[in-house]
């Protein structure tokens, strides 16, 4: 509990302090509802004037619309033990949470609803989507102290469950660390039918090993071992060079999607990134 209270606070002042601004430029409503028919007023856009009011009562009547700002944001949280993984005082799985957290704050401030589903090599946890701060701070507890049964991390099938339970068009932020593949066909049917994003987890280290000689690293799904001579610079660019050439064919197949990309880091502070992603889908919006 004062993991989530301090996560509460922690994301709360990054909401109240802009990201909750942004979030709401950003992800806007399905569109404009009817709200009423009032009197014309100088100004007024003459294409609102309602006819069938306007010929039954002898003077102008406009029709006024409100936005329709409720959404549903539904979070995609990736449990699997990869997320365990962290050298820099916050593991994976930490900063997926409190990532969740800011995401889902910023989503209940503006009276949008929150659903989650945490997975593994399974589906761990589904949450529907609901409103109030009771019910985040129920998601922020779900994605920080439920213990995982699975170890693996399949995208697919998580991706496959979310087409298949939301019926309606949402927000659907993917967090993974994205160790895992085939699931192309997957993520193109989710895209087409929800705003995906997909928000990648990783530490340094994952990509550049440091030179301290002989190291014994471990994969945290499979337990499968082996012994690295990070001394040799032979290795580390070899290292170096595999982990570049995952992270940009990651990124060419969310480009081929369609799928917008937030990158966050364990070892620097999310909510730069966060705040940068949201100017860009707000200009990406403007430019149409």
């Amino acid at each position: 509990m004062r993991a989530i209270r301090r996560i509460q606070i922690r994301t709360s002042r990054l909401v109240n302090r802009g990201l909750g601004g942004e979030y709401h430029s950003v992800f806007k409503g399905r569109g404009m509802e009817f709200s009423e028919v009032r009197e014309y007023q100088p100004g007024d856009d003459v294409r609102t004037i309602d006819w069938n009011v306007t010929s039954r009562t002898g003077s102008l009547h406009v029709k006024k619309f409100v936005e329709e700002r409720e959404l549903t944001v539904f979070l995609v949280v990736d449990a699997s033990r990869s997320g365990d993984f962290g050298t820099t005082g916050r593991d994976k799985l930490a900063t997926a949470a409190e990532v969740a957290a800011v995401l889902a704050f910023s989503a209940v401030r503006n009276n949008d609803r929150v659903g989650l589903l945490l997975f593994t090599d399974r589906v761990e946890v589904f949450v529907p989507p609901a409103k109030g701060a009771e019910h985040v701070l129920r998601v922020v507890r779900e994605v920080l102290c439920h213990q995982p049964q699975g170890e693996g991390t399949d995208v697919e099938l998580a991706l496959r469950e979310v087409t298949k339970s939301l019926k309606k068009r949402a927000i659907v932020f993917l967090i993974s660390d994205f160790l895992d593949s085939g699931y192309d066909f997957a993520m193109r049917i989710a895209a087409r039918k929800h705003d995906l994003v997909a928000v990648s987890v990783e530490d340094p280290r994952e990509n550049e090993l440091p030179p301290v000689g002989l190291l014994e690293v471990e994969d945290a799904e499979t337990g499968r071992r082996l012994l690295v001579d990070a001394g040799s610079a032979r290795v580390r660019e070899a290292w170096a060079g595999a982990s570049r050439r995952r992270r940009d064919e990651r990124t060419q197949l969310f480009r081929r999607i369609g799928v917008d990309h937030l990158e966050i880091r364990t070892d620097l502070p999310y909510d730069v990134p966060i705040m940068r992603f949201f100017k860009m889908r707000e200009r990406k919006a403007r430019l149409g």
